[in-house]
């Protein structure tokens, strides 16, 4: 083992949409975190595993911190806040298009209780025409914390990855690998399809769907008949009748899509041939009731 290896765990924070799955994605130079354009996509802390002959960092990625309005919106906020406790680093990432807030003060009132590396990462720099407008924002948030280091940077055009990655090992301790080397998540497989099921329905259903969505993976075995093919019976819960309707579709054309695209993507990530099967059922206001919560994978111990 080299003796200057570096190794430990960094905390990706921010608000929803800042880019942090996107990051994340890039990083690992393998889509293993779902992306959509709907704010609060990420309800869990993933872990993604970077390694390179000299470090091994394990990336913490954390649901977006915002104004709660159910149950689950506290949860998740928990999570988020949770996941800057124990790192050895943390990446605050933010919009540079979206002006800083009251959101903004609170994150940073809550990173001035711990004494923990906090680099900023200003993400979307290929959104800003003006470096002036950049330069501003740099300063408005450097008045509400006082960063170990700073980088701008473009996540969906690979812009800077790689000098961040220095950035970040840089500010790491001497250690060991944590993982073995080939292993990229810390979520078992059936989380990931459930996750990849969920973006799928978040990616081709209205506003009134995305945000009252879980999915949960009932059979997960190989087919009897053929062991090279897996089994997959998966349930999408919405809180309304309404919501299933829309999820269903007109004669059963939205959940065939839903299907075809989640079955494409499952086979890429499992590498193996599957029989998918999905189901829709209403749970009323889900979000707000702790016990399915705890059912549903929503847990403060993910």
């Amino acid at each position: 083992m080299n003796k200057n290896f570096k190794s430990g765990f960094v905390s990706i924070i921010g608000r929803p949409n800042a880019g942090k799955s996107t990051l994340l994605n890039q990083i690992l130079e393998k889509k293993l975190v779902i992306v959509t354009p709907k704010a609060q996509t990420t309800r869990n802390k993933i872990k993604g595993i970077y390694n390179n002959p000299n470090a091994q960092i394990i990336f913490v990625d954390t649901p977006g911190i915002h104004t709660p309005h159910h149950e689950l919106g506290e949860v998740m906020n928990k999570m988020a806040f949770s996941a800057i406790e124990g790192m050895d680093e943390i990446i605050w990432i933010v919009d540079v298009t979206k002006k800083i807030d009251d959101l903004d003060v609170k994150i940073a009132n809550e990173l001035k209780k711990i004494n923990i590396p906090v680099i900023l990462v200003l993400n979307k720099v290929d959104l800003i025409k003006k470096s002036e407008d950049v330069e501003t924002l740099i300063k408005e948030y450097q008045s509400l914390y006082q960063f170990a280091g700073g980088i701008t940077i473009s996540a969906t055009e690979n812009h800077n990855i790689k000098n961040l990655i220095d950035m970040v090992t840089e500010k790491l301790p001497n250690g060991y690998p944590y993982y073995p080397t080939d292993q990229l998540l810390d979520q078992p497989e059936r989380f990931c399809v459930a996750e990849i099921i969920r973006e799928k329905v978040l990616l081709l259903t209205d506003e009134e769907v995305p945000h009252s969505v879980a999915v949960t993976i009932d059979s997960f075995k190989p087919n009897q008949s053929n062991h090279e093919m897996i089994d997959i019976h998966a349930t999408i819960v919405v809180e309304r009748s309404s919501q299933k309707k829309i999820v269903i579709g007109k004669g059963g054309q939205m959940i065939k899509k839903i299907g075809t695209l989640a079955r494409k993507d499952i086979v890429d990530f499992l590498g193996n041939k599957i029989y998918l099967e999905l189901f829709v059922k209403v749970e009323e206001n889900w979000r707000n009731k702790k016990s399915q919560l705890n059912e549903f994978g929503y847990r403060l111990d993910n």
